[in-house]
């Protein structure tokens, strides 16, 4: 069966990387090996170890009841709460019980075929570093508190950690068939800004959503952004938007749904009908889109971060939205199981 990552790769070692491939020309500091790892985590100051509280505080005041219940568990199963940027060491330690993954640290972005190779060995790279106050609200590149406190608590979730497992085996397929683009648009959309259909509603997954005050409502809550069920091989088609809030979030049924419709695709057949660039706009609704609610696009039509717009509209208050699109997510759902399986059988 042709899957989402390539059998044959041996992830025992750093594979080499294709010739033909374009990565991002990244400059590998001259202490640092083959597998970018720095020796040891950065000694924290007193101030880093007061931002990462303070950030800390300020998320678990947003979170309860917008965070999947799979994050808020994992939180709680690596004792997150107890103060200061955690010990990568001991946090390792402990997320391996759970799920056999280990935190190690990077001073920096690092290549896409090193990062997918430690994924694919279970090792999550998390920033060596932290925010400053300057920087406390937004900041570009992933730090150690999006990275720990966004990324890791949903590693200790066992179907989840095994989706990034193969998600990092799938970046050498990837490169063969030259869809990077479309493999980063499916992370971006699941990883860092999915949503999950929950008992209770919607909730978010996504490390990106999880790790800012602003998103973790306007994701969940906001009349502006489109809510649309996950189709891999739409998603994988659609541009996204990297330094504003985002115009569209994908909804999954469960974890078990996530990888079903990933690892056990037929990826060969579908990088050969993907396009090199993005079909559709990051805001865009189709026609085989199943919407759990359409977005006025508000915000992103009065200019987005860069104008100043302000997120949320007044209206409807925060509770009054969650109402309506829990209500518009039944329907959808329940329709887009029922469309699902249809395609399935219909590929069997």
């Amino acid at each position: 069966m042709a899957t989402l990552a390539d059998p044959d790769t041996d992830f025992s070692r750093l594979p080499d990387l294709p010739a033909d491939v374009f990565t991002a020309p990244l400059v590998k500091p001259a202490h640092l090996g083959d597998d970018w790892l720095e020796p040891a985590q950065t000694d924290y100051t007193s101030d880093d170890h007061g931002i990462w509280n303070e950030l800390f505080a300020r998320q678990m005041e947003v979170l309860p009841g917008r965070a999947a219940s799979a994050f808020m568990a994992g939180l709680d199963k690596l004792d997150l709460s107890r103060g200061g940027i955690p010990e990568f060491g001991a946090l390792s330690e402990e997320l391996d019980k759970l799920t056999g993954w280990s935190v190690v640290p990077v001073p920096m972005l690092i290549p896409d075929h090193v990062f997918f190779w430690h994924l694919a060995n279970r090792r999550f790279p998390a920033g060596n570093f932290i925010r400053t106050r300057e920087t406390f609200d937004y900041i570009q590149e992933p730090d150690v508190f999006h990275d720990v406190f966004g990324h890791v608590p949903m590693l200790t979730d066992p179907v989840y950690a095994d989706y990034m497992q193969e998600y990092g085996r799938a970046g050498w397929k990837a490169m063969h068939y030259n869809r990077l683009k479309s493999l980063g648009a499916l992370y971006w959309y699941t990883v860092e800004f999915g949503l999950i259909e929950e008992s209770d509603g919607i909730k978010a997954y996504g490390a990106g959503i999880l790790s800012g005050p602003t998103e973790a409502k306007f994701a969940v809550e906001a009349e502006s952004p489109n809510r649309i069920m996950l189709n891999v091989d739409r998603v994988m088609r659609t541009d996204y938007v990297i330094s504003d809030l985002q115009p569209t979030y994908f909804v999954i049924e469960s974890f078990d749904d996530l990888f079903r419709q990933t690892v056990e695709r037929d990826f060969d057949r579908l990088y050969k009908n993907l396009a090199p660039g993005f079909t559709y706009a990051n805001g865009a609704v189709i026609d085989v889109d199943y919407v759990v609610n359409r977005g006025t696009q508000e915000y992103h039509l009065r200019g987005g971060r860069g104008s100043g717009a302000e997120p949320f509209r007044s209206g409807l208050d925060g509770l009054a939205r969650r109402e309506v699109i829990d209500q518009q997510s039944d329907d959808t759902t329940r329709k887009a199981s029922a469309q699902r399986d249809q395609r399935q059988s219909a590929q069997e």
